[in-house]
């Protein structure tokens, strides 16, 4: 049962994961993968959601954490997909223009707010995981590590076969 259940919800983020490898274009502007909308990352903020949950199996006394975390997962996706359209700004001049129109010093601070944002964001999930994590059995950790890898990996795949995929068609 532990075994069908942690393949349905990969399976999941796979699917999930799809739409971000059909968000890799190359254009004139742009050099290999674009941001991926704000519906591709909720339905993959969802899926993620759903395979750790699941991948979990969460005791009833355990399930009073999980808001808080789920709260963190999905914030921290928000502010991604914020940052990611700043940068979609960016894209939209060519790299000379881009330079010669702002101000370095103004790039910088940019530069810095997000990364206190990330910073702050990751905290944020910390955080929550914080006290969930420490009434988690072996079990539950190991099947969360699983999960973790394989999303991972297979996201990644997901993304290159579609760049391959992409390079064959030219």
């Amino acid at each position: 049962m532990l075994i069908k259940t942690m393949a349905a919800a990969t399976t999941a983020v796979l699917i999930a994961a799809s739409p971000l490898a059909y968000a890799a274009e190359t254009s004139p502007n742009t050099v290999g993968m674009t941001h991926p909308s704000a519906a591709d990352l909720k339905s993959l903020t969802d899926a993620r959601v759903a395979l750790i949950k699941a991948a979990l199996q969460l005791t009833p006394d355990q399930e009073k954490y999980w808001p808080a975390l789920e709260d963190a997962i999905r914030a921290r996706a928000k502010n991604r997909q914020t940052r990611w359209e700043r940068v979609a700004e960016l894209r939209d001049s060519s790299p000379m223009e881009a330079l010669h129109e702002r101000n370095p010093v103004e790039l910088m601070q940019r530069r810095a707010e997000s990364l206190s944002q990330r910073a702050a964001d990751l905290k944020k999930v910390a955080d929550a995981w914080e006290p969930l994590y420490k009434t988690l059995s072996q079990d539950q950790k190991k099947r969360m590590a699983f999960v973790t890898v394989v999303a991972a990996r297979g996201i990644r795949d997901t993304i290159e076969r579609r760049i391959e995929s992409e390079d064959d068609d030219e």
